[in-house]
């Protein structure tokens, strides 16, 4: 999974069919998760797959009323087409059912 370096970077990569994850090291649901990020990302391949570190790109989650980590926000042509966010621990099953559900 690619990972956000600039945040003038962003709405660039938001034109194509993108996932975008958004996270923090710290995060205990995040780390959950990370083992299945390959084999979901495998899954998915006319999505591409970035990584946002929320604590990094703060001004950018609040923009996108993202508080709650890990949250997965999917963006076509720069506009976004789903989310899924909850206070809830992602499986790898949720998150393949919201990205089909696209």
């Amino acid at each position: 999974m690619k990972q956000l370096k600039q945040l003038s970077d962003f709405n660039t990569l938001i034109q194509n069919k993108t996932i975008v994850m958004f996270t923090a090291s710290w995060c205990p649901d995040c780390t959950f998760i990370a083992p299945h990020l390959d084999d979901i990302e495998n899954s998915f391949k006319d999505y591409q797959f970035i990584s946002v570190d929320r604590d990094a790109f703060m001004d950018l989650a609040i923009e996108h009323d993202v508080m709650g980590i890990p949250s997965f926000v999917a963006f076509n042509e720069g506009k976004e087409i789903g989310r899924f966010v909850s206070k809830d621990r992602k499986t790898k099953e949720e998150i393949i059912a919201f990205i089909e559900q696209l």
